[in-house]
């Protein structure tokens, strides 16, 4: 799209997911086998035709730095075309980022001379199809100076968001942060639902920037666009609601918020159910990613009794070997090997895991490198997980951590 720059914030620390940020910033973590997370929302933006993009990154990015610099180097420069990733370089001050905002406001000189229409801020980390071009155009026919994209919910999950309320004409008119009581506010596009913010924002430019400096001004603020901002623009702006269009051709809208282990984990067992609830196989709305040259999975022993390379409502990726073991719903990234009589059950295990022969995992999350010994046991009693030093999430799920030499990724 002519005159649109998208910009991806990329540069938090994502600490709900620790262990699997302590290495890489959330956005470049592995994903549903040969993606990282950051891809989808670059995806978007390539089938939108938005093929200006800055991101911002900040956090342990050397990994995310890789990935854009080999995997996303598509874009015809000789065409004003771009990806560009920007680090922080305190160009107003003496302070890393602050917040949302403050990493744009940081960037305001880069942003004006791009001299873009409509600037597009999006988050690096939700995973959902959706089509930028809409957006904006629902954003021009309104003549808006800001426009927010919401997504249907039902009241009950309420709690667990930002709630808009909107006027008959889409205008927004006041938000609630995450309503734990009462009756929150009902969508103008569906009386039964409430509107949620999505952390998706259009601004004019300059729109953006003079109130970016206004944020800037204020020691008070915290910088974010969702808690700052935003509520301060509903007085003196206009800012209006775009209801979530979704592109991924299933009857349920689908995005998702993985800033939890157990949402990362919930997201990634999405990918194998048997009627996936996200499509990676439409054609028509591609998510791309990097490609790591590795040799085709690989199944071994197919012999009866217990020992039996198998895999079942699984993905599993290139590079894998499943020699004699049973995997079941569960997410193989790229470089895996599965040994002799293991059973892996509804888990996901990052590039390069190792589960030595006898071993029997379940709802777990291995990290890069992870290299299980011989006859070990993995999600089926949380006491011993704990006790090995391993993590036990709210819901269960048990994540080992990846060693120290797994600090830079073998698939680098």
């Amino acid at each position: 799209m002519e005159n649109v720059l998208a910009i991806l914030l990329a540069g938090g620390a994502g600490e709900r997911l620790y262990p699997l940020t302590r290495y890489t910033a959330k956005p470049a973590v592995p994903f549903g086998g040969i993606y990282r997370i950051i891809d989808f929302t670059l995806s978007n933006c390539i089938n939108s035709d938005v093929r200006r993009v800055f991101i911002l990154t900040q956090y342990k990015s050397l990994e995310l730095n890789r990935h854009i610099r080999h995997g996303w180097n598509i874009l015809g420069a000789q065409m004003g075309e771009y990806i560009e990733v920007i680090p922080p370089m305190k160009r107003v001050g003496e302070d890393w980022y602050q917040g949302t905002a403050d990493a744009i406001f940081q960037n305001s000189q880069s942003v004006a001379t791009e001299a873009p229409e409509h600037v597009l801020i999006l988050s690096a980390d939700h995973i959902y199809k959706m089509n930028y071009h809409h957006m904006v155009e629902w954003h021009r026919a309104r003549h808006a100076d800001i426009t927010i994209a919401t997504i249907q919910l039902p009241p009950a999950e309420a709690s667990r968001f930002g709630v808009t309320e909107i006027a008959p004409d889409y205008r927004i008119t006041g938000f609630e942060e995450k309503p734990r009581h009462g009756h929150p506010a009902r969508s103008p596009f569906n009386p039964g639902m409430i509107s949620a913010s999505m952390g998706i924002y259009i601004f004019e430019t300059g729109v953006l920037l003079n109130e970016l400096r206004r944020d800037s001004e204020n020691p008070a603020s915290t910088h974010d666009f969702g808690k700052d901002v935003l509520p301060a623009c509903l007085a003196r702006r206009k800012v209006v609601a775009y209801d979530f269009l979704d592109m991924n051709a299933k009857a349920a809208r689908y995005w998702r918020d993985i800033g939890t282990l157990d949402a990362y984990y919930e997201a990634n067992m999405d990918l194998v159910a048997i009627s996936p609830e996200f499509n990676l196989y439409d054609e028509r709305w591609p998510v791309r990613t990097r490609m790591i040259q590795q040799a085709p999975a690989k199944f071994v022993f197919a012999q009866e009794g217990s020992r039996m390379g198998v895999a079942l409502d699984s993905i599993v990726a290139h590079g894998c070997i499943v020699s004699g073991g049973r995997v079941i719903h569960s997410v193989l990234s790229p470089g895996v090997r599965v040994n002799s009589y293991c059973e892996v059950e509804h888990s996901i295990l990052m590039p390069n895991v190792s589960i030595g022969r006898y071993s029997r995992v379940r709802r777990a999350i291995l990290d890069v490198g992870v290299a299980l010994p011989e006859f070990t046991t993995v999600g089926h009693d949380p006491e011993a997980d704990l006790a090995r030093g391993y993590l036990v999430t709210e819901s269960g799920i048990t994540v080992v951590p990846a060693p120290e030499e797994a600090a830079v990724f073998a698939t680098s």
